[in-house]
């Protein structure tokens, strides 16, 4: 979410309750504040809420933006939770080393798209997997992935993960979990790592998917580990020094979903549990 304007107060929290305006993560301009870190005209990053003007309490903002020279709409993508979210994921839990075997499902997805690029800058062999053709072909010819393939056309999903890496693979950064992540398993090499970052393709299921493949992680001495970004915010500084001069030197690519209006919010936010993004699904309320 993409917001115009907020107030910032440090003597409310924020509760969701039916007729309420959800909340997400936006980017926002302060109108006034009462706290002294931020003060008006500050552009921030946080958890805002979905409508054009809010009254934000302080422990709702992560950060101060100072790197005004890049989209605004970067601070929700990748200098923001995604980007932090590819960032710790691959790093800090995956633990990469040059000539690794990566695999990311929901490639061309707000962190798959990084996480790719990634692995590359560290010299890493990898594939990705996306729902369409359009989306296999942005992982191959724009985003730099050394191959991809699209999960729908594949009837078996272990032969295709033979045919892609028929050494094994090394990191699998989860984004989808179910079948996926059962075919994954029987093609990790000993000692591979698996960083459980989402498992999109479960959370609308009334009976989530099992996983039948688990004792790989004995035979293999599979290292399996979930995260969450905010276990990690203490890296931004340093995450900021790696991405944004690769940023502004046109060695990243990042993809956005844009739409305008907050009538359009509700069907964006749907449409993201079908593929029908492709990138970082951005709402714009207002510019500057």
């Amino acid at each position: 979410m993409h917001v115009a304007v907020c107030c910032v107060d440090d003597s409310i929290s924020i509760t969701v309750s039916l007729f309420q305006p959800l909340t997400g993560y936006g980017v926002a301009k302060v109108l006034e504040s009462g706290h002294p870190d931020y003060k008006k005209g500050d552009l921030v990053w946080g958890f805002t809420k979905w409508e054009e003007h809010s009254l934000v309490p302080s422990s709702q903002i992560l950060f101060k933006i100072e790197h005004t020279d890049v989209p605004l709409s970067y601070y929700i993508g990748i200098l923001g939770i995604p980007g932090m979210t590819a960032y710790a994921g691959f790093f800090e839990v995956g633990l990469p080393k040059k000539g690794d075997r990566v695999f990311v499902s929901a490639a061309s997805g707000a962190v798959g798209q990084l996480v790719g690029q990634f692995a590359k800058f560290t010299g890493c062999y990898v594939v990705g997997s996306a729902g369409s053709k359009d989306k296999v072909d942005l992982l191959k010819n724009k985003l730099g992935f050394d191959d991809a393939f699209n999960y729908k056309e594949e009837p078996d999903l272990n032969a295709a993960l033979k045919r892609y890496f028929p050494e094994g693979i090394d990191i699998y950064f989860e984004n989808v979990g179910g079948k996926t992540l059962d075919a994954v398993l029987l093609n990790m090499r000993v000692h591979g790592r698996i960083v459980v970052c989402g498992m999109v393709s479960q959370y609308n299921l009334a009976q989530p998917d099992g996983v039948t493949n688990l004792a790989n992680l004995i035979f293999k001495r599979i290292r399996i580990q979930g995260f969450g970004v905010a276990d990690y915010y203490q890296l931004y500084p340093k995450f900021l020094e790696y991405v944004v001069p690769k940023i502004k030197e046109g060695k990243i690519v990042y993809v956005e979903d844009i739409v305008e209006g907050l009538e359009k919010a509700p069907p964006a936010l749907i449409g993201l549990f079908s593929g029908r993004n492709v990138g970082k699904q951005v709402i714009v309320l207002a510019r500057e």
